[in-house]
Protein backbone atom coordinates (compact mmCIF):
# COMPACT_ATOMS: atom_id res chain seq x y z
CA UNK A 1 0.00 0.00 0.00
CA UNK A 2 1.31 3.40 -0.95
CA UNK A 3 2.27 5.46 2.22
CA UNK A 4 0.56 8.97 2.50
CA UNK A 5 2.05 11.85 2.66
CA UNK A 6 2.35 13.06 6.11
CA UNK A 7 1.24 16.60 7.34
CA UNK A 8 1.95 18.24 10.66
CA UNK A 9 -0.29 20.70 12.39
CA UNK A 10 0.85 23.52 14.65
CA UNK A 11 -1.31 25.31 16.35
CA UNK A 12 -4.14 25.65 19.32
CA UNK A 13 -6.86 23.44 20.07
CA UNK A 14 -10.18 24.31 19.50
CA UNK A 15 -12.90 22.49 21.89
CA UNK A 16 -15.78 23.20 18.79
CA UNK A 17 -13.69 21.74 16.72
CA UNK A 18 -14.55 24.17 13.79
CA UNK A 19 -10.87 25.51 13.44
CA UNK A 20 -7.61 25.12 15.03
CA UNK A 21 -5.93 21.78 15.25
CA UNK A 22 -9.52 19.65 14.95
CA UNK A 23 -10.23 21.51 11.74
CA UNK A 24 -6.95 20.74 10.03
CA UNK A 25 -6.71 17.25 10.96
CA UNK A 26 -10.01 16.95 9.35
CA UNK A 27 -9.11 18.31 6.16
CA UNK A 28 -5.80 16.34 5.84
CA UNK A 29 -7.88 13.24 5.97
CA UNK A 30 -10.25 14.21 4.01
CA UNK A 31 -7.97 15.45 1.12
CA UNK A 32 -5.79 12.06 1.44
CA UNK A 33 -2.18 12.89 3.57
CA UNK A 34 -1.96 11.77 7.37
CA UNK A 35 -2.19 14.36 9.55
CA UNK A 36 -0.11 15.02 13.09
CA UNK A 37 -0.25 17.44 15.67
CA UNK A 38 1.37 19.63 18.16
CA UNK A 39 -0.91 21.59 20.77
CA UNK A 40 0.60 25.12 21.45
CA UNK A 41 -2.61 25.94 23.33
CA UNK A 42 -5.91 24.91 24.97
CA UNK A 43 -8.86 26.74 24.06
CA UNK A 44 -12.67 26.81 25.52
CA UNK A 45 -14.89 28.55 22.70
CA UNK A 46 -17.57 28.21 20.57
CA UNK A 47 -17.73 29.97 17.00
CA UNK A 48 -19.28 32.91 19.14
CA UNK A 49 -17.16 33.46 21.95
CA UNK A 50 -13.67 32.17 23.39
CA UNK A 51 -13.96 32.17 27.11
CA UNK A 52 -10.63 30.91 28.00
CA UNK A 53 -7.07 30.55 26.85
CA UNK A 54 -4.39 27.93 28.42
CA UNK A 55 -1.16 27.38 26.98
CA UNK A 56 0.82 24.50 26.04
CA UNK A 57 3.58 24.06 29.07
CA UNK A 58 7.19 24.64 26.43
CA UNK A 59 8.82 21.62 27.15
CA UNK A 60 5.49 19.52 26.18
CA UNK A 61 5.09 21.75 22.88
CA UNK A 62 8.72 21.12 22.14
CA UNK A 63 9.04 17.84 22.79
CA UNK A 64 5.57 16.75 20.76
CA UNK A 65 6.92 18.72 17.75
CA UNK A 66 10.26 16.80 18.07
CA UNK A 67 8.37 13.39 18.36
CA UNK A 68 6.89 14.17 15.15
CA UNK A 69 9.97 15.56 13.24
CA UNK A 70 12.21 12.94 14.40
CA UNK A 71 10.03 10.28 13.39
CA UNK A 72 7.81 11.58 10.35
CA UNK A 73 9.20 12.35 6.99
CA UNK A 74 7.28 15.64 6.47
CA UNK A 75 6.10 16.43 3.52
CA UNK A 76 4.63 19.92 4.30
CA UNK A 77 3.98 21.81 7.56
CA UNK A 78 1.10 23.95 8.73
CA UNK A 79 0.99 26.31 11.27
CA UNK A 80 -2.01 28.41 13.09
CA UNK A 81 -2.43 29.96 16.51
CA UNK A 82 0.70 30.05 17.64
CA UNK A 83 -0.19 31.74 21.33
CA UNK A 84 3.62 33.90 22.24
CA UNK A 85 7.28 34.81 21.18
CA UNK A 86 8.23 31.50 23.12
CA UNK A 87 5.80 29.20 21.54
CA UNK A 88 6.94 30.49 18.34
CA UNK A 89 10.33 30.68 18.43
CA UNK A 90 10.08 26.78 19.09
CA UNK A 91 8.69 26.20 16.36
CA UNK A 92 11.25 28.78 13.85
CA UNK A 93 14.01 26.01 15.79
CA UNK A 94 12.44 22.77 15.09
CA UNK A 95 11.04 22.65 12.01
CA UNK A 96 14.33 22.66 9.58
CA UNK A 97 13.91 23.13 5.67
CA UNK A 98 10.13 21.87 5.69
CA UNK A 99 7.95 23.33 3.35
CA UNK A 100 5.61 25.58 5.64
CA UNK A 101 2.41 27.55 5.31
CA UNK A 102 2.06 29.85 8.03
CA UNK A 103 -1.53 30.96 8.61
CA UNK A 104 -0.46 34.27 11.43
CA UNK A 105 -3.65 33.66 13.96
CA UNK A 106 -3.45 36.68 15.84
CA UNK A 107 -7.24 37.60 16.11
CA UNK A 108 -10.10 35.49 16.74
CA UNK A 109 -13.83 36.50 14.61
CA UNK A 110 -14.88 37.93 18.11
CA UNK A 111 -11.94 40.46 17.97
CA UNK A 112 -9.76 38.99 21.45
CA UNK A 113 -6.21 38.96 20.56
CA UNK A 114 -4.44 35.48 20.19
CA UNK A 115 -1.43 36.48 20.44
CA UNK A 116 0.42 39.50 22.14
CA UNK A 117 0.27 42.58 19.79
CA UNK A 118 2.93 44.34 21.46
CA UNK A 119 5.34 41.77 20.48
CA UNK A 120 3.82 39.90 17.10
CA UNK A 121 5.63 41.76 14.67
CA UNK A 122 8.78 41.57 15.92
CA UNK A 123 8.03 37.70 16.61
CA UNK A 124 6.61 36.72 13.34
CA UNK A 125 8.55 38.20 11.50
CA UNK A 126 12.17 35.43 11.40
CA UNK A 127 9.08 32.81 10.85
CA UNK A 128 7.43 34.59 7.26
CA UNK A 129 10.58 34.48 6.27
CA UNK A 130 11.28 31.10 6.74
CA UNK A 131 7.88 30.11 5.41
CA UNK A 132 7.16 28.74 2.12
CA UNK A 133 3.90 31.08 1.89
CA UNK A 134 2.02 32.72 4.37
CA UNK A 135 -1.75 33.35 4.61
CA UNK A 136 -3.10 36.51 6.51
CA UNK A 137 -6.47 37.86 6.05
CA UNK A 138 -7.35 41.48 5.59
CA UNK A 139 -7.28 42.30 9.19
CA UNK A 140 -4.01 40.46 9.89
CA UNK A 141 -2.48 42.41 7.28
CA UNK A 142 -3.39 45.45 7.75
CA UNK A 143 -1.77 44.53 11.87
CA UNK A 144 1.64 43.25 10.09
CA UNK A 145 1.62 46.72 7.36
CA UNK A 146 0.39 48.96 10.30
CA UNK A 147 -2.35 50.03 8.24
CA UNK A 148 -5.62 49.49 6.58
CA UNK A 149 -6.44 49.13 2.43
CA UNK A 150 -9.09 49.04 0.58
CA UNK A 151 -7.04 47.69 -2.33
CA UNK A 152 -6.37 43.98 -1.90
CA UNK A 153 -3.38 43.93 -4.67
CA UNK A 154 -2.12 47.10 -3.50
CA UNK A 155 -2.51 45.11 0.24
CA UNK A 156 -0.83 41.76 -1.08
CA UNK A 157 2.28 43.82 -2.83
CA UNK A 158 3.40 45.44 0.42
CA UNK A 159 3.54 42.44 2.11
CA UNK A 160 5.45 40.66 -0.47
CA UNK A 161 7.73 43.64 -0.20
CA UNK A 162 8.31 43.95 3.42
CA UNK A 163 8.56 40.34 4.40
CA UNK A 164 10.03 38.80 0.90
CA UNK A 165 7.86 35.84 1.26
CA UNK A 166 4.95 34.66 -1.02
CA UNK A 167 1.81 35.38 0.64
CA UNK A 168 -2.11 34.18 -0.20
CA UNK A 169 -4.03 36.91 0.78
CA UNK A 170 -7.74 36.13 2.12
CA UNK A 171 -10.23 38.41 1.09
CA UNK A 172 -13.36 36.16 2.87
CA UNK A 173 -14.23 39.06 5.17
CA UNK A 174 -14.18 41.38 2.58
CA UNK A 175 -17.61 43.74 1.66
CA UNK A 176 -19.35 43.05 -1.81
CA UNK A 177 -21.08 39.92 -3.47
CA UNK A 178 -17.69 38.73 -5.30
CA UNK A 179 -14.52 38.52 -2.71
CA UNK A 180 -10.88 38.54 -4.03
CA UNK A 181 -7.93 36.01 -2.71
CA UNK A 182 -4.62 37.28 -4.55
CA UNK A 183 -1.45 35.66 -4.54
CA UNK A 184 1.86 37.21 -5.52
CA UNK A 185 5.37 35.87 -4.83
CA UNK A 186 9.22 36.95 -5.75
CA UNK A 187 8.83 35.55 -9.44
CA UNK A 188 5.80 38.18 -9.99
CA UNK A 189 3.49 35.80 -10.00
CA UNK A 190 0.03 37.27 -9.29
CA UNK A 191 -3.10 35.53 -9.37
CA UNK A 192 -6.52 36.86 -7.71
CA UNK A 193 -8.91 33.91 -7.40
CA UNK A 194 -13.19 34.88 -6.73
CA UNK A 195 -15.60 33.76 -5.72
CA UNK A 196 -19.00 34.44 -4.60
CA UNK A 197 -19.92 35.26 -1.20
CA UNK A 198 -21.70 32.94 0.51
CA UNK A 199 -24.23 33.57 3.10
CA UNK A 200 -23.28 31.64 6.05
CA UNK A 201 -23.87 31.76 9.74
CA UNK A 202 -21.48 31.99 12.51
CA UNK A 203 -20.42 27.88 13.11
CA UNK A 204 -20.39 27.64 8.96
CA UNK A 205 -18.02 30.20 8.35
CA UNK A 206 -15.87 29.87 11.90
CA UNK A 207 -12.58 28.13 10.98
CA UNK A 208 -12.58 29.03 7.05
CA UNK A 209 -9.04 30.33 6.69
CA UNK A 210 -7.82 27.41 8.61
CA UNK A 211 -9.26 24.80 6.47
CA UNK A 212 -8.09 26.65 3.50
CA UNK A 213 -4.49 27.19 4.53
CA UNK A 214 -4.64 23.23 5.77
CA UNK A 215 -6.11 22.25 2.62
CA UNK A 216 -2.95 24.07 0.93
CA UNK A 217 -0.71 22.39 2.60
CA UNK A 218 -2.29 18.75 1.89
CA UNK A 219 -2.32 19.65 -1.78
CA UNK A 220 1.87 21.11 -1.50
CA UNK A 221 2.14 17.89 0.54
CA UNK A 222 1.41 15.75 -2.69
CA UNK A 223 3.98 17.23 -4.69
CA UNK A 224 1.66 20.54 -6.32
CA UNK A 225 3.59 23.43 -7.01
CA UNK A 226 2.25 26.35 -4.45
CA UNK A 227 -0.25 27.88 -7.15
CA UNK A 228 -1.58 24.77 -8.12
CA UNK A 229 -1.90 23.76 -4.32
CA UNK A 230 -3.66 27.04 -3.65
CA UNK A 231 -6.02 26.82 -6.91
CA UNK A 232 -7.22 23.04 -5.68
CA UNK A 233 -7.19 24.08 -2.28
CA UNK A 234 -9.56 27.06 -2.94
CA UNK A 235 -12.10 24.98 -5.48
CA UNK A 236 -11.68 22.11 -2.62
CA UNK A 237 -13.19 24.93 -0.05
CA UNK A 238 -15.66 26.66 -1.81
CA UNK A 239 -17.32 23.12 -2.30
CA UNK A 240 -17.09 22.34 1.51
CA UNK A 241 -18.45 25.66 2.04
CA UNK A 242 -21.67 24.50 0.13
CA UNK A 243 -22.20 21.24 1.55
CA UNK A 244 -22.33 22.95 5.06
Amino acid sequence: MEQRPVCLSIGGSDSCGGAGIQADLRVFEALGVHGCSAISALTAQNPDNISHIQASSSPQFKAEIQAIVSYYPLAAIKTGMLFDAEHLHIVATHIGTTPLVLDPVLIASSGQYLFDKNTAKIAYEPLIKQATLWTPNQQEAAFFLGKASNDPLETASALLLKYQTPVFLKGGHGEGEVLHDIFCDLDGTVEILHHQKQQLNLAQSHGTGCRLASAITAYLAQSNTLLSAICKAHRWLQSDLKTR
